[in-house]
């Protein structure tokens, strides 16, 4: 076995290659090349093309826009029908707690959250392209919708006469109240699907990638804590006002500590219960989900052993724990929303469209990369915008994906949308038959079913060393999302983290990483010379590479750090020369003054009749032996002996990593060609893509001084056509 490895690794080491060209340059490789001819159709054509209708092109539209068209007529039946039963069955039985307690977090009554888990989901099967994602209410889109609806309706705005003990008006002053918050719930949930219908048919689907992981992470944990704060309340019974905006997790942390006193025993008694028998259920779920057929929907069991005991006991009437109260049995009839509180909510309409299609578009990238198929993003924006905007109409608040219901639909046998389906049906018969039986459910139960569903949300905290570990950047884009969303609120912390994501993403421009690069010895491959002991420098030649693309914001340190890099700064060397000149004329001018005296000298010694040998002894003495060996030394020997000069005759630019360039970056770009070019050093540009050199030339970058013989096809190829230059030099030097 050892030597069967030790000859495959001795054949790996043998493999070579050889190759032999000539040297190319850009003019010399266009010239071996000949372009594709491609004619452009007139705008008018293209126009007409793309409006054609023609019915190979209506039907692809419609399967597009109904993708049930596609899938349903090839359903398998035998082998999906009895998996998607099993897994509507367990998701629905999840749903129906979930959107009882989610209702809370919107600040509205909890019947709205069964309209929300039964509307929107029947809706996502037509529309909708994930087979495994479970649609419904969600803690983190039902903390904004609930921080919106607060803001807009606070408890200040109908208040009861603080005098009165009348039941009767406390219990309108409740219903006012949350009439109102319905209103803006549900018009939020409108204007948040238009927005995401917009963006889908403008196939806007990429905006989910300026969301991060670490961003959504982030973001999504400091939304379990606004979620946990708000639901302290209705687990200790504590009667406080809901804050919403920014410091909201203070205020509603404050006040509740202010009341702690005032907590109901009974209350608190009821939801630590519940909290532990559902951390129980997890844990057995956990630990035994291979030998499980289905999950134990711990949750339904907490919600009838809550709902029986409180029945059973008269905890409303005898303890005073509240209680979820009145379910209208039946469907409500559609009904518009409210248009005219659009412009104070489409901030926080955008906010949770994207919130909400980010969420539903990961988790439908993940599903779709386990079991082997592919999802449409834009046409996701369209079955969620369809599903919030129609379900508006029916009371429904804003929806998207709830992560654990999706785990459970597909690890129960879910194989298609059937299965969300069949949970909705589920759904839809208690609304119809048996709400009122929930009822005497305390909320504090359902408070104890939404703390217990951020435990994944809280173990994201472990994010901090992963990315202390990996990357500073991700890490700090984390904190600013978690800082942000926790003391801002979650709509400008949003805005504020991806505010600052962008601005990581401009700094990692501006900050890359320069190198200097040298050989492998014997081969055409180059790496950085401080990383590696066997690279070696060529002699006078320095290659030179960012790994960033060149524009307007990292010119200067570009060229700056090229300078550092190098170790040559031609302004530095040119005005070295120029001093070098000066003093060299100084030194001329110097040695004509003592020449003319001398003459002035000899002319006078003359006429006062002196002989002509005394005046030549004299001359010496006046400095001309000096003077004259500057006069008669040669420019070049002035250039080699006098004037400052440069270890380095070629510099290499590597633009290998660069994607592109902008008119600033192009100005510097040949700005450093020029400055280099002025103190004899020949610069070049290696490996510049085919896009790179199209906008080069767009940007009038070539001329006379500055062509296409600079830039080279790999780096070798530019090392070459350097040592070539310098012998020729060199040989033209010799013969002179």
């Amino acid at each position: 076995m050892e030597h069967a490895q030790e000859e495959e690794v001795g054949l790996e080491q043998s493999q070579m290659y050889c190759v032999q060209r000539p040297i190319y340059n850009q003019e010399l490789l266009q010239g071996q090349l000949h372009r594709r001819q491609r004619t452009r159709q007139p705008l008018g054509q293209r126009i007409a093309h793309s409006c054609r209708c023609t019915s190979k092109k209506a039907k692809s539209h419609l399967y597009s826009f109904l993708p049930i068209l596609k899938w349903l007529p090839h359903y398998p039946v035998r082998r999906y029908l009895f998996g998607d039963i099993i897994s509507g069955i367990s998701t629905g039985v999840m749903q129906l707690p979930q959107g009882l307690a989610y209702a809370l977090l919107a600040a509205v009554p909890p019947v709205f959250g069964l309209y929300s888990s039964f509307y929107p989901v029947f809706l996502y099967t037509f529309f909708g392209t994930s087979k495994h994602i479970s649609i419904g209410t969600f803690a983190v889109v039902s903390m904004m919708v609930g921080s919106v609806a607060v803001r807009e309706v606070p408890d200040e705005m109908i208040s009861p006469d603080s005098n009165t003990t009348n039941t009767t008006d406390i219990l309108e002053f409740y219903s006012a109240r949350d009439a109102k918050r319905v209103q803006v719930a549900v018009a939020l949930a409108f204007l948040s699907g238009l927005i995401q219908l917009c963006l889908g048919f403008l196939r806007f689907g990429f905006l989910a990638i300026y969301l991060t992981e670490p961003l959504v992470r982030g973001f999504t944990t400091a939304a379990a804590v606004h979620v946990f704060t708000s639901q302290l309340k209705y687990l200790l019974g504590i009667k406080t006002n809901r804050y919403s905006g920014p410091l909201s997790v203070v205020y509603s942390m404050v006040a509740v500590f202010s009341n702690i006193t005032t907590t109901n025993i009974a209350t608190m008694i009821v939801g630590l219960t519940c909290i532990v028998l559902l951390l129980i259920g997890k844990e057995i779920n956990f630990r035994f989900q291979k030998k499980l057929p289905v999950p134990i929907p711990m949750e339904i069991i907490v919600v009838i052993i809550g709902t029986g005991v409180s029945a059973g006991m008269h905890l409303h009437e005898s303890y005073k724990v509240d209680v979820v109260g009145n379910i209208p049995q039946g469907l409500r009839a559609p009904a518009v929303p409210d248009i005219g509180l659009i412009p104070s909510i489409f901030v926080d309409a955008v906010a949770i469209a994207i919130v909400g299609f980010s969420m539903a578009v990961s988790m439908a990238k993940i599903f779709a990369l386990k079991h082997g198929y592919t999802i449409d993003g834009n046409q996701e924006l369209i079955a969620l915008g369809i599903c919030n905007s129609v379900g508006s109409f029916f009371q429904s608040i804003a929806i998207t994906c709830s992560m654990s219901r999706s785990l459970v639909q597909e690890s129960t046998g879910g194989k298609t949308q059937i299965a969300g389906t069949l949970s909705a049906v589920m759904v839809l018969l208690v609304i119809v038959a048996i709400g009122y039986l929930f009822e005497p459910l305390p909320q504090t139960v359902l408070a104890a079913i939404v703390m217990v569903n951020l435990k994944g949300m809280f173990k994201q905290f472990a994010d901090v060393m992963h990315f202390w570990r990996t990357s500073k950047i991700e890490l700090a884009i984390w904190v600013a999302a978690f800082v942000a969303s926790l003391l801002l609120g979650l709509d400008y912390g949003l805005l504020s983290a991806v505010t600052f994501a962008m601005i990581t993403v401009i700094y990692r421009t501006q900050r890359p990483k320069y190198r200097i690069l040298g050989q492998i010895p014997n081969t055409d491959i180059y790496c950085d010379v401080e990383e590696y002991e066997e690279v070696k420098e060529y002699p006078g030649i320095k290659i030179f590479q960012a790994n960033t693309s060149l524009y307007f914001a990292n010119s200067e340190s570009y060229a700056r750090a090229l300078i550092k890099k190098t170790g040559v700064d031609p302004a530095a060397l040119l005005k070295a020369r120029k001093k070098a000149q000066k003093r060299h004329a100084k030194e001329i001018k110097a040695a004509n003054e003592q020449r003319k005296k001398a003459v002035l000298k000899l002319t006078n010694d003359v006429e006062a009749g002196v002989k002509h040998e005394i005046a030549s002894d004299d001359l010496p003495v006046n400095g001309k032996f000096a003077d004259s060996s500057v006069h008669d030394m040669s420019p070049e020997e002035h250039e080699h002996f006098v004037e400052p000069k440069s270890d380095i005759h070629s510099l290499i630019l590597d633009f290998t990593p660069v994607n592109f360039v902008d008119s600033v970056g192009a100005k510097a770009l040949k700005s450093i060609i020029k400055e280099h070019n002025k103190v004899d050093i020949y610069v070049c540009i290696a490996g510049c893509s085919g896009p790179v050199m199209n906008e080069l030339t767009r940007l009038n970058f070539f001329d006379k001084s500055v062509t296409r013989e600079l830039l080279f096809h790999s780096v070798h190829d530019a090392v070459l056509a350097c040592q070539m230059k310098d012998g020729s030099a060199a040989q033209a030097g010799s013969d002179l």
